[in-house]
């Protein structure tokens, strides 16, 4: 990558996405100056302002809805739909043309992410777009903003000329993570790097505090970083050790993706607020409960942001002539948002106490598919129960992992009474096991922190900063199958082997020399990859006959043809292989002919049929 004049690092969020930037032509002697980008977008119809984040929303008006050019931008007049400010406004009001969560849509098992898909459950006269086109939707405005405002219609400093750091969950496995790459691709900017939302809120704490930052942490420490955001829930540990008296940073567990955050907490507070409707005989229809929920978010954002704010009104359209003035009113009160979602999201409970697993109903409507459970308390006790043979050395003592600092990070968090809630539950867990309790570590602005950590670590990458050690957020495997008699009704049993070892560093490689596998060429083949967040022993090359349920699952698999000219298909290919963990966080594995005759590569950019 060269070294641009500018580093940009994006926060493509699931509500809101945020930009920061790096001049390097400015004094970086020190800690550099991170800028957020000012980015222009239509907030009302034919009015354009620049605030310093883009909601991430995607309206799709129709035909003649809107007055001509009422969506027109600085950088052009001829645009179909809204991103931003307006498309979150107007979509409160046209709830069935609005997108929102394309974040969590890339991330979905049940859906081809690149087909047009969304809005889900819009009526057929309404176009729909897919995940992946979304999410570049938004990335090409940022480019254009960029472009327009910063580069100012030079080249050399156009967005994809420059640096770009764009962040994702811990938790997005390498599926989510190549398609945002090709959302990237296909927004114009073709060389990113990827970096996980939890390490970029550490960066950013690490830029705000200067120097001081190491007096504040010691060697030891286990530091818990808390990211909850509009869509997920993201649990990451960074460690803090010593080598030859400086301190180091070791990123050494990250959670499982849990599409619990935000969007759920909206939807509880809807479904609450329904009630003061249906206590006055007012049954609201599908297309008004979505606008119920939009409301209940602006109001929700509002009062967290504003503490003195006892209540906001609620507004939405009506249906009939009955209805005075065409809408329907009413109000929530903070005391009901802090009931419905503290009580509701945050309970107290025990380390022991596990997300609850429902059954799944044997129809079900497609859709996201949320968290089973909405207690992210007990989504925590899971994870620091998980990890806590890899991070502590006395933990035969203690039956979970204990954090000694917490950062928070994400919308969510910003809200006092949900991080107090959080390390009350969290101190009751250490107490209980003669621990201290942990100390909150006070970070930069949780909108905010993602996209100037990004910036930072990108100017940390060029040598100038403190770097956190990470790698492969978990371990990855193929399923080979075994060979044995084929026996009626049941399926040839398949081996899990390790190709890449968790903690593995990007852009490097392992081969596995000392093995050999037959890989089928010529004809359509399934190949079956795995991965495991718990299984952290496991080096490359082992071999994994048997595991308990959770502990090893399998991703989408990966159909293909791996052509070899002058071979019969479904011809036997001993191999041996080579993984390689690209800088943007994809797999590549490579299956090298033991007698040189070929070579081949399968990598994680599957998705669904």
């Amino acid at each position: 990558m060269n070294k641009s004049r500018y580093i940009i690092g994006i926060d493509l969020g699931t509500t809101n996405s945020v930009v920061s930037y790096i001049d390097t032509e400015e004094d970086t002697s020190g800690v550099p100056e991170t800028h957020l980008l000012n980015i222009p977008q239509v907030t009302d119809a034919g009015t354009v302002e620049s605030p310093d984040h883009l909601p991430s929303f995607l309206y799709l008006p129709g035909e003649s809805e809107l007055p001509e050019k009422s969506l027109a931008l600085p950088w052009t007049e001829d645009i179909p739909f809204a991103v931003g400010t307006f498309a979150r406004k107007r979509g409160t009001e046209v709830p069935l043309r609005l997108i929102s969560s394309a974040k969590s849509w890339l991330c979905s098992p049940t859906i081809d992410k690149t087909s047009p898909v969304l809005p889900w459950n819009a009526p057929d006269e309404v176009s729909r777009m897919s995940p992946l086109d979304v999410s570049s939707r938004y990335l090409k405005h940022i480019r254009m903003a960029w472009n327009h405002t910063v580069a100012g219609g030079r080249s050399e400093y156009f967005l994809g000329n420059q640096d770009v750091f764009v962040t994702v969950p811990a938790s997005f496995d390498a599926v989510a993570r190549d398609l945002t790459v090709k959302a990237a691709g296909k927004a114009g900017l073709h060389t990113i790097t990827l970096l996980e939302e939890p390490q970029a809120a550490f960066y950013s704490w690490i830029n705000k505090k200067e120097e001081i930052w190491r007096n504040q942490i010691k060697a030891g420490d286990v530091i818990l970083v808390c990211d909850i955001g509009g869509g997920t829930t993201d649990f990451s540990i960074i460690e803090v050790g010593d080598e030859a008296g400086e301190l180091v940073l070791n990123r050494v567990a990250v959670g499982e993706h849990i599409l619990l955050g935000g969007d759920n907490m909206d939807l509880t507070l809807a479904y609450s607020v329904r009630k003061h409707f249906s206590d006055r005989k007012i049954n609201l229809d599908t297309k008004q409960m979505l606008g119920l929920i939009y409301s209940c978010r602006e109001a929700k954002e509002t009062m967290f942001n504003n503490p003195d704010e006892a209540a906001r009104p609620i507004v939405i359209l009506g249906r009939g002539r009955s209805v005075v003035g065409g809408t329907l009113e009413t109000e929530l009160k903070r005391g009901e948002i802090e009931e419905t979602i503290i009580n509701g999201f945050f309970p107290e409970c025990s380390v022991y106490d596990l997300p609850v697993e429902r059954k799944a109903a044997g129809f079900k409507e497609l859709g996201l598919q949320y968290a089973t459970d909405t207690a992210v308390t007990k989504y925590l006790a899971k994870f620091l129960r998980q990890n806590m043979r890899e991070s502590q050395a006395d933990s035969d003592r203690h039956p979970f992992i204990h954090p000694s600092k917490i950062l928070f990070n994400g919308g969510v968090t910003k809200a006092s009474a949900i991080s107090e809630r959080l390390v009350s539950v969290l101190n009751s867990w250490l107490s209980s096991d003669s621990s201290d309790n942990v100390d909150i570590i006070e970070g930069s602005d949780p909108d905010t922190a993602v996209a100037t950590g990004a910036a930072y670590y990108g100017f940390a990458k060029r040598g100038k900063g403190i770097r956190i050690r990470s790698g492969a957020g978990r371990s990855y495997y193929i399923g080979v199958e075994t060979s044995m008699p084929a026996v009626p009704g049941m399926a040839a049993p398949f081996k899990a082997i390790c190709v890449v070892p968790f903690g593995m560093e990007e852009g490097t490689d392992y081969k596995i020399p000392s093995q050999e596998f037959g890989l089928v060429v010529g004809e359509h083949a399934v190949f079956r990859f795995l991965s495991s967040l718990v299984r952290k022993e496991d080096a490359t090359g082992s071999v994994v006959e048997a595991w308990d349920e959770g502990e090893i699952e399998e991703l989408t698999s990966l159909e293909t043809t791996l052509h070899a000219e002058g071979m019969e298909a479904g011809t036997l290919v001993p191999v041996k292989l080579h993984s390689y963990l690209n800088e943007i966080g994809v797999l590549e594995l490579w299956c090298e002919a033991s007698d040189g005759s070929g070579r081949w590569k399968l990598e994680f950019n599957v998705r669904e049929e």
